[in-house]
């Protein structure tokens, strides 16, 4: 099925890691971002801008608004795509709640203009990034795709579950369309490059970007949200995956889509659940540095506990989490502690991709032993 793959938000956190498992898979991404969730370097975003220099390839680009139907005609009318993997969207619980209509003219108008120009340039692959926020406040753990959905507790929950009805509805009325619903419970770590990560340049939204700049001294302390909840120790616990298994899943799931299998959901999670105390003393023993922390008020729109079932994507996708949480907990510490990782390279990466004997693919476990410290 190797070919060219539309990638919406590809310049973003997870959707990067994505664009790097398609190249090694051997298909060809095509990217299209805003800018909204990854940083620019020139007309391209940073991230892309290393993966070229990391894996020595070019990737096209095109800067694009989802919400410009027009433009993403025109992107269609240039390329024969295969599939499309579709991450571009806002994705802040706690902002979602101060915002919601923001949320939903955005995540669900975009998603609106996507399937209807595939539809109209005979596009019916569709690898979608949904969300463990679909199942609201479980009722059972571990939560499996059979759990019921729609109960959702914050509006960006809420856009992820009205997407997934449109496309399921698209799939219903036209037996043409394929698509692979991918439920993501809580992505963190670093690809093992030390290249590409998650390091926003403002305050984080997800937990393990702000312990890590706690650690680094970037920021004073550690704000808990909570620690009055049913769970052991009070505090919010998740199933914390790391990015580059989660990417993993995305190619397992775009070959999924050539068994000609209409709507399918599956959960890319661990199925561990950890509290949030307990990620602060992983990162403690990943970063060696003591975190302080401070308890504030729940965060409108968390729920106390969510973790995956994670045995079906194992059974009919071949796929399943390969990383603990000690990799993951030390990949985001290195990709924090960088030096502006964002917008600079990290001088140890940047001096062994200057070397003319480095090859990336042989060279992966020297990456991986710097990325450890």
């Amino acid at each position: 099925m190797a070919g060219k793959v539309l990638v919406t938000g590809g310049g973003g956190y997870i959707g990067s890691h994505c664009v790097v498992e398609l190249i090694e898979a051997g298909y060809s991404p095509v990217v299209i971002d805003n800018f909204s969730n990854s940083v620019r370097e020139g007309d391209v975003p940073e991230s892309l801008r290393r993966i070229e220099k990391f894996l020595k390839t070019s990737i096209e680009f095109h800067e694009l608004d989802l919400l410009d139907r027009e433009g993403l005609e025109d992107v269609f009318k240039k390329h024969s795509f295969i599939a499309v993997m579709h991450f571009a969207g806002l994705k802040a619980v706690g902002e979602s709640v101060q915002k919601p209509l923001l949320y939903y003219q955005v995540n669900l108008t975009a998603s609106m203009n996507l399937l209807q120009v595939m539809q109209a340039n005979g596009v019916h692959n569709l690898v979608f990034s949904s969300s463990a926020t679909v199942y609201g406040d479980p009722q059972r753990l571990p939560i499996d795709e059979q759990h019921p959905v729609g109960g959702c507790t914050n509006p960006y929950g809420k856009t992820k579950f009205f997407i997934e009805e449109m496309i399921s509805d698209q799939c219903k009325a036209n037996k043409d369309w394929n698509a692979v619903l991918l439920r993501y419970f809580n992505p963190i770590g670093a690809h093992i490059s030390g290249l590409i990560g998650e390091d926003p340049q403002g305050i984080p939204n997800n937990l393990l970007p702000y312990v890590a700049q706690v650690a680094i001294g970037r920021r004073e302390h550690l704000s808990v949200y909570g620690d009055d909840y049913d769970t052991p120790d009070g505090t919010g616990v998740r199933d914390y995956i790391h990015v580059v298994d989660l990417a993993k899943g995305h190619i397992a799931a775009l070959k999924k889509l050539q068994d000609n299998c209409g709507c399918k959901a599956y959960n890319l999670g661990t199925g561990t659940g950890y509290s949030v105390l307990q990620m602060v003393k992983a990162m403690e023993k990943a970063s060696g540095k003591k975190i302080p922390c401070q308890v504030a008020p729940r965060r409108d729109g968390d729920v106390a506990s969510c973790y995956a079932d994670p045995r079906t994507a194992a059974e009919e996708l071949g796929w399943k989490a390969e990383f603990d949480l000690e990799r993951m907990c030390k990949g985001n510490v290195r990709i924090c502690g960088a030096g502006s990782p964002l917008t600079q390279l990290a001088s140890p990466v940047d001096d062994l991709l200057q070397c003319p004997s480095f090859t990336p693919r042989c060279s992966i476990t020297l990456l991986f032993c710097i990325c450890l410290f």
